[in-house]
């Protein structure tokens, strides 16, 4: 979804199971993945890089916490800052399948794999994403499966 695109609000009923879209690319550097790991997740591979060539990793790597946070960065600005959203009930799933690099750069992607109007509140539904990003080299290294809670559009009935 390209923000110039976009209704002025998305709706519960923008979101059909089956749809999919770029979120678009970023590009890690070192200075990043090690200011963020110093605040968050100060693990050895994260933060230096002479340790981390003794690791198992052979390299410095991002914090997959890092990651998530840029994946989520990605579906705001992609859609979500423009979403009739009311909150997310939580995460069900994060899996980190291949380290993130310095200047690795992601591409990701979301797809509904599920979207639900709530019956006891017919004013919203819930939606299921799944969030995947693959690296330059088409490594799929992290999948991350969400919720959404978005209003339904009031000037539509049953949407």
């Amino acid at each position: 979804m390209e923000n110039s695109s976009l209704p002025s609000v998305l709706f519960f009923g923008d979101f059909p199971v089956g749809k999919s879209w770029d979120l678009g690319q970023y590009t890690f550097t070192e200075k990043e993945i090690v200011e963020f790991a110093n605040k968050f997740d100060p693990q050895s591979f994260h933060i230096d890089a002479d340790a981390a060539k003794s690791s198992h990793f052979k390299s410095l790597i991002a914090s997959g916490w890092h990651t998530c946070s840029v994946i989520m960065r990605m579906n705001c600005d992609a859609y979500l800052l423009n979403s009739a959203s009311l909150g997310s009930p939580g995460v069900e799933e994060v899996r980190w399948m291949h380290p993130v690099r310095p200047n690795d750069t992601l591409s990701a992607k979301t797809t509904i794999i599920e979207a639900r109007k709530s019956i006891s509140k017919p004013d919203r539904g819930l939606v299921k994403f799944l969030w995947s990003a693959r690296n330059q080299d088409g490594i799929e290294v992290i999948t991350i499966i969400g919720k959404l809670f978005l209003k339904t559009n009031p000037n539509q009935l049953g949407s």
